[in-house]
């Protein structure tokens, strides 16, 4: 292909996808739905022509990773510590690791009755679709008020790092499940140190650099401790998650002489600098993973009936355990949160990175698309139906979350 024409498309398809998140926007209609569906539109172009896209296979889980990074730390960089955040962060917290565990359960019980595989095969595949996606929730909860946005941001960005810290506690290579556990908490409490020296430095360096080129380098600095983390089976997600929220609150871990070395006068400056290079960097990496991940996609497989069933129970899981873990956590209207539970980017990611011996036998191709598909059109629904809560009953759930 002529490099000039491999040019125009990739700029139009970054326009297009910035077109589609103004739509999404108005019409809250799932910006991901459309570049999936624009993605097989190419694919369907793509083959009348003879042309096609090369290394897809390789291309789509390095920039899905590449975009998990990215969400993570646009994530952490948007939660607070700070400013009586505990509560609602320990909610959210439960709310993530209950509606995990819950919908994995669920979802591995159907696989497990459905397909008659092996429980723990079952477990390790329903664990991708038990995850949150905060990279289609987030961008999707803007119109909703303060409180339920809050919410949401937290709660799908725990779900994303507890979800992927479960998949990795389940394919590990040990000989039992005491020493997976055991092998777990040794990596967590290295990747929590590995972190905090990370975080000072990084710090440091944000504080001292003077030269034009600042924020590309150390979120390659974050790449190479991700990938370092994840040759050596550690939960290398958290290293990120830290080091966003070390540096959204640094107030908090950064006081009297650490204060004087570590940061300066204009490091509230840069680091908006650095959130919008996050945020934007993070939404060109999740256009082209989606737009490759419709691309790759067997349309005939969207035609098969029982992939249809299967997500339709998926579906219908996720709604039945939200709703228990929502009235656990959440004080208030359920609506629009009960339907707000996309499987999105990191659900792929994970079904793709599941080791063959794991992975169920029989599992339809078409179920990974159609659960995207339904959990985001029924997110859709939700957001276009909700009408925000007048002051009044807004002020009584606010004054019923602080009880």
């Amino acid at each position: 292909m002529d490099i000039s024409i491999l040019i125009i498309v990739l700029s139009c398809s970054v326009l297009l996808s910035y077109g589609f998140d103004l739509i999404s926007s108005r019409t809250k209609l799932p910006s991901v739905v459309l570049l999936l569906a624009t993605g097989m539109i190419i694919k369907q172009v793509t083959s009348y022509f003879n042309i096609t896209i090369p290394y897809v296979e390789v291309i789509l889980p390095t920039l899905g990773t590449i975009g998990l990074i990215l969400i993570v730390l646009e994530g952490g960089l948007d939660l607070e510590l700070s400013g009586g955040k505990h509560k609602l962060i320990a909610r959210t917290f439960v709310s993530a690791i209950l509606g995990l565990v819950l919908s994995m359960l669920v979802i591995a019980g159907t696989f497990y009755i459905l397909l008659g595989e092996k429980f723990y095969n079952a477990m390790v595949t329903a664990t991708p679709f038990a995850i949150i996606s905060s990279a289609v929730a987030i961008p999707s909860v803007r119109g909703l008020d303060t409180r339920r946005r809050e919410y949401m941001v937290y709660e799908s960005s725990l779900s994303d790092i507890l979800g992927l810290m479960l998949f990795n506690i389940l394919v590990i290579p040990s000989g039992s499940g005491w020493e997976s556990a055991a092998q777990f908490f040794k990596s967590t409490v290295l990747i929590v140190i590995i972190s905090i020296i990370c975080c000072f430095v990084l710090l440091y360096l944000i504080s001292r650099i003077n030269h034009h080129v600042k924020y590309l380098p150390i979120i390659s600095a974050l790449f190479i401790v991700y990938a370092v983390g994840k040759i050596y089976h550690l939960s290398s997600l958290l290293a990120i998650l830290v080091f966003g929220l070390f540096l959204n609150n640094t107030e908090l871990f950064v006081r009297g002489r650490l204060n004087d070395f570590f940061k300066n006068d204009l490091f509230e400056k840069e680091l908006e600098q650095f959130k919008k290079l996050t945020a934007e960097s993070a939404f060109i990496i999740r256009t082209f993973f989606f737009l490759i991940f419709g691309y790759s996609t067997n349309i005939s497989a969207l035609a098969d009936i029982d992939a249809w069933i299967v997500s339709g129970l998926i579906l219908l899981a996720i709604l039945g355990t939200r709703y228990l873990t929502l009235k656990t956590t959440f004080k208030g209207n359920l609506s629009p949160l009960l339907y707000i539970a996309p499987r999105g980017l990191i659900t792929v990611l994970l079904f793709l990175s599941i080791p063959p011996q794991y992975l169920v036998k029989g599992f339809r191709e078409g179920i990974l698309m159609i659960t995207v598909i339904l959990t985001a059109l029924t997110m859709m629904v939700a957001v276009m139906t909700y009408k925000k809560p007048i002051e009044e009953e807004e002020e009584h759930e606010q004054k019923l979350d602080v009880s």
